[in-house]
């Protein structure tokens, strides 16, 4: 029996999105932004470009894309990321066209975009050959798939293992960070694809904060964080802030008090048959 044929997907929908809807993933967005923006630099786009962004949070990859001159589609399930995409939006003056919906039950037609990216966001979704298959059905023939996702090994692979020992994945979902690695990238991408390549690439993230004060940024502002430290014992809390202050101090490479790590993720690139 697989596990798409075991998972309770309205519970897990549900938990995902009172996740990702809780805190203030604005907050944290701002220190991802230009990482966001040179990933869209690498992918080529031209004015008039239909671009789809699959979970799109608050905007960091649809922002920089519309600023191309692309005609870009973003898509998310929570519609407290959305508004503020959409402030952003209206901030730059730019149109984009936001919609509220599931990644796994795309609501466009076959062939309808000549980019479909996401930026850490398809990773999440708890049946991946579905989102896999989506990905692959709205890309017209020719056009191109762009996708980052973090790796098991890299610094928020990392994060998002420790997390994940105090609040496991539900019965039956594949682990997110299965996207950051290139055999099960390929082979999720096999049917459709005419060429993929992928290469590995360090985001620097920096905080102007200490460790310590880091790793309260992300747990009051990251929903899904947040979520799971309300869940915790007193006991179970310590530990988890004992294990990220001493993964914070194995990779922080800045010497004045912040916080600066450099965070592993998978680039794909891939031409639709």
């Amino acid at each position: 029996m697989t596990a798409t044929m075991t998972i309770d997907l309205a519970a897990i929908r549900a938990r995902q999105k009172a996740a990702w809807t809780a805190g203030d993933f604005g907050q944290i967005a701002k220190f991802t932004q230009a990482n966001a923006e040179e990933f869209v630099g690498r992918c080529a786009m031209t004015p008039g470009m239909r671009v789809l962004d699959i979970a799109c949070g608050t905007g960091n990859t649809a922002l920089p894309a519309a600023r191309t001159g692309a005609e870009v589609t973003a898509l998310d399930f929570a519609p407290n990321l959305l508004e503020q995409a959409r402030a952003r939006a209206l901030r730059e003056g730019l149109y984009i066209r936001f919609e509220e919906g599931d990644m796994e039950e795309l609501p466009f037609a076959d062939g309808s975009f000549d980019l479909v990216l996401s930026t850490f966001g398809i990773m999440f979704a708890p049946r991946p050959d579905r989102a896999a298959a989506e990905l692959i059905r709205v890309c017209r023939p020719g056009g191109r798939i762009a996708l980052a996702s973090w790796t098991p090994e890299g610094f928020i692979g990392q994060v998002q293992q420790i997390m994940a020992k105090v609040s496991p994945m539900p019965q039956g979902v594949l682990s997110p960070l299965q996207w950051g690695e290139e055999a099960i990238v390929r082979e999720r991408l096999r049917t459709g694809i005419a060429a993929l390549s992928e290469r590995r690439v360090m985001a620097q993230l920096r905080y102007p904060f200490s460790i310590a004060e880091t790793i309260l940024f992300h747990r009051t502002y990251l929903g899904p964080a947040r979520m799971t430290y309300d869940m915790l014992s007193a006991g179970q809390r310590e530990q988890v802030e004992k294990q990220m202050t001493e993964l914070y101090e194995r990779h922080n490479k800045a010497r004045d008090g912040t916080v600066w790590v450099e965070a592993e993720y998978l680039e794909v690139m891939a031409t639709r048959a």
